[in-house]
């Protein structure tokens, strides 16, 4: 779950992340020795068996164990408040999930296929044999430095490759726990961590990686799919987008408006799947703002100084979100604060804002917010709302609520998204039998569970021939026989 628009991945001043030096190169210079080291070992053992593989699973899921409170305490201190319980709920349940997933089906995903050929090919057989990759790099993000690191390590450890990790230098207490963490756990030749700036960054993604996760904001996809195509290596970017929550005319109210204001404000909506904007029904607007009051209320009482409710990562992303409401209201709209208590600049504390009256003039609907505000927009029926979502780029969630199977599924089949979730918010990312990735804008390809697995793995085809076969028939000079064959395999 995981990035801002424009000031997450890479770096987090985007202009820089853009421009190249010769630090950059140095930089390169540095990496490329870690990462020859783990092309060497990879080429003299490129066949991983089951049970390191599953030594590695289980090194991972003691090093989660080990370090659950140093991790908690990091973070809170990288964010200047973010509980242990989020942590907790957002970050390691879900990790801890996705590897016992994977220790109870990896053994099955690596057996591949195999069975006979088609007719005209008998007795040959077929088989399609997953192979590791070789080294796989990712790119963390800073809002769940962790579930970000660890699910893509998973899926790559249980493919059978090797694993350099870069995380983000916005949250750096939780770099360097992590780093020592990972150097405890694994050889250096499995699993290494590199940190630094926004030039170690761009340095990383220019690596020759047999495959290149990134997660960040759509803007910095594009300079990390240039700079892998390089090497033709192959990208899985987790991006993200505006992804909306639609309540339709037969949905359970109250439950609705939890729902989605619980997916907005858990980690204050830096969450890359959590609702960015709420289509309603027209005379449903005043509703929801009052309803959504009440949740927020209930949900973190004492508003800004529950220490339950996250702060704001940076005094820059805090300055920004606080320009986006700003900015939206001096074009019109209308900001409905959900807390009495005002924002807290100095402990980047900032209250969540309905905003209604919203239009596309303002930076609110064009940007992936990335924080909580929450515009909402009325309509009038509900081939309006799948229009209204259709006419913007193709979102990396879609939350539709209703009690109707029939209009449930007019939404679903009438939009294109990463993923949905019906009458909740935010699960279908913890659901590990689900691959999770955008599409179009919000990313290419996916990952977690046996989608993960594939990913990470060269799934070779395998053709065999019979010592005794008729495949001679074919060979030339073409004659009688031939055309009589020929007629037969093109009827």
């Amino acid at each position: 779950m995981g990035h801002n628009h424009e000031l997450n991945g890479l770096h987090e001043a985007v202009p820089a992340a853009l421009e190249t030096s010769a630090g950059d190169d140095i930089a390169r210079a540095v990496l490329l020795p870690r990462f020859d080291a783990m092309r060497r070992a990879h080429d003299a053992a490129p066949q991983v068996d089951w049970p390191t593989r599953k030594r590695h699973l289980q090194a991972l899921q003691a090093m989660l164990r080990k370090y659950r409170e140093p991790f908690a305490k990091a973070i809170d201190e990288d964010f200047g408040g973010r509980s242990a319980q989020e942590t907790d709920m957002l970050e390691l349940f879900p990790s801890h999930g996705n590897l016992k997933h994977a220790l109870s089906h990896t053994r099955r995903w690596m057996r591949g296929s195999q069975g006979w050929a088609n007719l005209w090919m008998l007795p040959a057989r077929r088989a399609i044999v997953p192979q590791p990759l070789g080294v796989v790099g990712v790119i963390v993000p800073w809002n769940y430095p962790l579930f970000l690191a660890v699910g893509p390590l998973t899926d790559a450890l249980a493919a059978g490759n090797r694993v350099m990790i870069k995380v983000s230098e916005v949250t750096p207490r939780f770099a360097e726990v992590f780093a020592a963490a990972v150097a405890e756990a694994f050889p250096p030749e499995w699993v290494t961590v590199v940190t630094g700036d926004a030039q170690v960054a761009r340095a990383f993604s220019t690596l020759p990686f047999d495959h290149l996760l990134f997660t960040g904001a759509t803007s910095i996809g594009h300079h990390v799919m240039r700079a892998a195509s390089e090497h033709l290596t192959p990208v899985t970017l987790e991006l993200g987008g505006k992804s909306p929550a639609i309540i339709g005319p037969g949905a359970r109210w109250e439950h609705a408006v939890e729902r989605i204001m619980l997916g907005k404000l858990v980690n204050a909506g830096q969450t890359c799947v959590a609702p960015d904007y709420v289509l309603v029904p027209r005379e449903k607007l005043e509703a929801f703002v009052t309803t959504a009051a009440q949740v927020a209320a209930r949900l973190y009482p004492d508003a800004v100084n529950n220490p339950q409710y996250t702060s704001i990562v940076s005094v820059r992303h805090f300055e920004r979100l606080s320009g986006l409401a700003a900015e939206a209201a001096a074009q019109g709209a209308t900001l409905h604060e959900l807390f009495d208590t005002p924002a807290q600049a100095l402990r980047r504390r900032l209250p969540p804002v309905v905003l209604t009256g919203v239009h596309d003039g303002m930076r609110v609907m064009r940007e992936e917010i990335f924080g909580p505000l929450l515009p909402v927009v009325p309509y009038d029926d509900l081939d309006a709302a799948i229009a209204y979502v259709n006419e913007r780029p193709r979102p990396l969630a879609l939350y539709v609520f209703d009690t109707d199977n029939a209009r449930i599924d007019q939404v679903v089949d009438g939009t294109i998204s990463g993923g949905v979730t019906i009458n909740d918010t935010l699960l279908h990312v913890a659901e590990h039998a689900l691959p999770f990735g955008g599409v179009g804008a919000s990313g290419v390809g996916g990952y977690h569970g046996e989608a993960g697995f594939r990913t990470f793995s060269k799934e070779k085809p395998i053709f065999r021939q019979a010592r005794w076969n008729g495949a001679g028939l074919l060979n030339p000079p073409y004659g009688k026989l031939f055309a009589a064959m020929i007629r037969q395999l093109l009827r």
